[in-house]
């Protein structure tokens, strides 16, 4: 399972039944699960913790150290769900003292040319689609998306369930459940066909849009669209989610796109 024209640190921990393609490196203080596949002239830098049945494509690089000045040298980490799979030529670097690891949750697909950089944290289910680029410190949700050639500026939250289109800007914090694009990055309606793939019925999606409606269609600031959202809507996981996204958001979330734009696309 192992070529020979690998080069494999002794202290490196790989799971017995762990392939490795050749022309590949792996360095000290890297741990790799069962089942997983390395493909050729990949790099796995130490402090990689690399869950099961992952697949790695050729000249991904993974946990190199943070391109962030402060960085002095700190033991820090990168770790990687089970069944996620790095495309082609990605790059994701461990963490700094800040946080002290990169993760990257499990049933991943990052996809070729993107960028992971340090102390950001990937939930479960996510893709990064091709070329996108992440900065410091980002947070995103379970089964979010971002579509191609997206580049997400340091400390941005994006909420689960949360869709975003191809080339975007993403320097607010995206709330859960919804689809963001336009330029300058803006509200484009709630995730519909994303929940309705994953189980949501009519009702839970019609619930969410009618907070949604309120947060940015009534006409009311943030706090007290909050207020109104609060008082006037059933306590449910997702309009608990909701609130505590907004409330919690250190960048601000992005607002309603303005120029011409209406609701019919939000319609269930």
């Amino acid at each position: 399972m192992i070529h020979p024209h690998t080069y494999i640190h002794p202290s490196a921990k790989l799971a017995p039944n762990v392939k490795v393609d050749p022309f590949s490196v792996i360095h000290p203080n890297v741990e790799i699960g069962e089942g997983t596949w390395i493909g050729s002239n990949v790099t796995i830098m130490e402090g990689a913790r690399i869950g099961k049945n992952c697949r790695i494509f050729p000249g991904a690089v993974i946990s190199a150290i943070p391109q962030d000045l402060k960085f002095e040298g700190e033991d820090s980490l990168v770790e990687i769900g089970d069944f996620t799979t790095i495309r082609e030529f990605v790059t994701i670097n461990r963490g700094t003292k800040e946080r002290g690891k990169t993760a990257v949750g499990s049933n991943c697909l990052i996809q070729a040319y993107s960028h992971i950089a340090h102390d950001c944290v990937i939930g479960n289910n996510c893709i990064l689609t091709n070329n996108t680029q992440m900065a410091g410190h980002v947070v995103m949700g379970d089964w979010a998306i971002l579509a191609g050639m997206c580049a997400v500026h340091q400390f941005v939250q994006i909420g689960q369930h949360s869709y975003i289109g191809g080339g975007s800007l993403v320097s607010k914090d995206v709330p859960p459940f919804i689809k963001a694009a336009r330029n300058p990055l803006s509200y484009a309606g709630v995730n519909s066909v994303g929940l309705k793939r994953r189980g949501f019925t009519i009702e839970r999606i019609n619930h969410i849009l009618d907070i949604y409606r309120v947060l940015y269609n009534k006409g009311l600031n943030t706090s007290q669209a909050l207020e109104f959202i609060e008082e006037e809507y059933p306590a449910t996981d997702e309009r608990d989610d909701i609130l505590t996204f907004v409330r919690e958001s250190g960048r601000g979330i992005i607002k309603r796109y303005t120029k011409g734009n209406n609701d019919d696309d939000l319609a269930i």
